[in-house]
């Protein structure tokens, strides 16, 4: 039978339902919506059987140019901004802020965020569903490999089967600078375990390359402190992690405005993890739609290549000709 598939039309076989078409297009499992015969159709009626010369329109929403993603763990981004849930004044300015962000994965520290255990307080899924956003379940808190490690099997259990994970172990409550070597033992296990993890580490490029050597399926350096906002401090560290990695590499705390954002892009970074930058902001939601554009911004920057610095001046019209 013929059918029209996004205005092309297609021979399928007798008796083929909407999934099998998705499946055929390589879209399971991606963000996408249908529309069959001009009516949408959600999601749990993709078995529905179709008739000839049916009219299938499969959309998907795409940030920042769909040819400019970037993969983790096999999986493919357009937004290169991540953003945390924590320090919202209620769940519906969590919602827009995320929403004015863009941002397609969205961290929770699980042992301090309802996501679902008591059906009596707010769901943090009903604001962050997992049918839009790729949660990133985080190991905030964690001083030790073991707490970490522990809670990464939770988060899996939790969720499902999900793999994906942020590892941070934390050294001090004053600092919260990351503890390296209670890392190093952490990652080596999760990842022989089966996670695909993230991990939040210092500026050390030495430390970095050792943890995408363990397997980490991406590497994350502070900008500074974590909810510091002091923006990067050390620009050369993470341009050296950047030029020596072959995964990707997302500045991960101390981020306080959108310069901080646009800085790192332009240093090559992949993306940005943050939180406390658009959560603390007066105006949390404008702030994320201004972290948005910083992205955007230092990506485009830095796929454009600045124009070498210079000692002295350059003219900018030539001097040749002039009446002088």
């Amino acid at each position: 039978m013929k059918i029209c598939v996004n205005g092309d039309t297609r021979e399928y076989n007798e008796g083929s339902a909407v999934v099998d078409i998705v499946e055929s297009l390589g879209l399971v499992d991606k963000r996408i919506a249908v529309e069959l015969n001009k009516e949408i159709l959600p999601y749990d009626q993709y078995n529905q059987k179709l008739n000839d010369n049916d009219q299938l329109e499969i959309v998907q929403a795409i940030g920042g140019g769909q040819d400019d993603m970037f993969t983790i763990a096999g999986q493919k981004f357009s937004s290169r901004l991540l953003v945390g849930t924590g320090k919202y004044k209620d769940m519906e300015e969590t919602r827009l802020a995320i929403e004015a962000s863009g941002a397609e994965i969205v961290t929770v520290a699980l042992r301090r965020t309802n996501i679902g255990q008591n059906k009596d307080e707010p769901n943090l899924l009903d604001v962050i569903s997992p049918d839009k956003y790729t949660i990133l379940p985080n190991t905030a808190g964690c001083f030790t490999a073991e707490d970490a490690i522990r809670t990464c099997r939770l988060a899996r259990e939790l969720l499902e089967g999900h793999k994906l994970v942020k590892l941070e172990v934390l050294a001090d409550q004053k600092t919260l600078f990351p503890d390296v070597a209670e890392t190093f033992s952490a990652a080596e296990l999760l990842v022989k375990d089966g996670f695909d993890v993230m991990v939040y580490t210092n500026d050390d490029p030495i430390a970095a390359k050792r943890l995408e050597d363990i397997g980490c399926v991406a590497v994350m350096p502070l900008a500074a402190p974590i909810g510091s906002g002091l923006g990067i401090r050390n620009p050369y560290n993470i341009l050296t992690i950047v030029e020596n990695a072959t995964v990707p590499i997302l500045v991960d705390a101390g981020v306080g405005t959108a310069s901080d954002a646009a800085l790192a892009m332009e240093l090559g970074c992949d993306g940005v993890l943050m939180n406390t930058a658009i959560a603390a902001a007066k105006k949390p939601i404008l702030m994320a739609s201004a972290m948005k554009k910083g992205i955007q911004a230092g990506r485009e920057a830095f796929l454009a290549g600045r124009m070498p610095k210079k000692r002295f001046a350059s003219a900018s019209s030539p001097l040749d000709g002039l009446f002088f």
